[in-house]
């Protein structure tokens, strides 16, 4: 296993292997185009039963969130022409070059799966995503970041991948359920609601703590924010204690990042 993740680490690293991560990076911002309703494609809210879109269940973000996307994919774009300098081939890099392409590529089987309807399969693709994404960020921790363009392009993207991802993760779980007919029982609708919104603050401050980064935690108080937008603005399911308990958690987690990033800035310097 070992010898077959460093042969493909050396062949991403070969100028055959940065050209075809280029493009794949290139394909996958097609097949996104095509998630949002391009070139024949059924816009992602509209997929699988509309049990994605913003209006589907009580924990699905506003619209206006999904623009995070743009930022991610700008980013990747410029990833995809950075990883050709020869600066950029660093032992750090080289270690995360095959979690970069496992996370386009599996956020492209994603978007194929959601098309065909097969949230079933769409919630296992979109949890071994979620890995995938943690996993580069490890890696990353490991070594010290080289210069200013690798911490945004590699530590900035994947972090805000990573956060933006873990809320999708949520609303892809509860739009599932939905479809099966679950309701929530024992619990209430809202009450399920809460609860995911504290198990999102959960999961933002222990990235908070394990990585001492800004972006995921960013990433998951924006989605938690647009999920408090979308229980009061009248396009979805509406309530205030879901609204209030979504903006309360994005205001935590968003206090718990930077005190991630106040804490190791201190450990590096004592």
């Amino acid at each position: 296993m070992a010898t077959s993740r460093s042969f493909a680490t050396d062949f991403l690293s070969s100028a055959i292997g940065r050209v075809l991560t280029a493009v794949l990076i290139v394909a996958a911002m097609v097949v996104a185009a095509f998630g949002a309703g391009a070139f024949g494609g059924t816009p992602v809210d509209e997929a699988a039963g509309g049990w994605l879109g913003a209006d589907s269940t009580w924990i699905a973000p506003a619209t206006s969130a999904f623009r995070i996307w743009s930022v991610i994919y700008l980013g990747l774009i410029a990833y995809a022409a950075w990883q050709f300098f020869r600066a950029t081939q660093t032992p750090r890099h080289q270690r995360v070059r095959l979690w970069v392409l496992a996370g386009v590529i599996l956020n492209s089987v994603w978007l194929f799966t959601v098309q065909a309807g097969w949230l079933a399969v769409s919630v296992l693709v979109i949890l071994t995503l979620t890995a995938c994404l943690a996993r580069c960020l490890v890696l990353l921790d490991e070594e010290p970041i080289g210069s200013w363009l690798e911490r945004i392009l590699l530590d900035g993207v994947q972090g805000l991948s990573l956060g933006w991802v873990s809320i999708a993760t949520i609303a892809n779980v509860a739009g599932w359920l939905g479809s099966l007919g679950w309701q929530g029982s024992p619990l209430t609708e809202e009450s399920w609601a809460i609860t995911m919104a504290v198990l999102a603050t959960a999961l933002g401050l222990a990235l908070a703590w394990r990585f001492g980064r800004l972006t995921p935690g960013l990433a998951i108080a924006w989605g938690l924010a647009w999920v408090a937008v979308g229980r009061t603005d009248g396009s979805g399911p509406q309530s205030v204690p879901v609204a209030v308990a979504t903006a309360v958690a994005a205001a935590i987690i968003l206090a718990g990042s930077l005190a991630g990033v106040l804490r190791r800035r201190r450990a590096r310097s004592s």
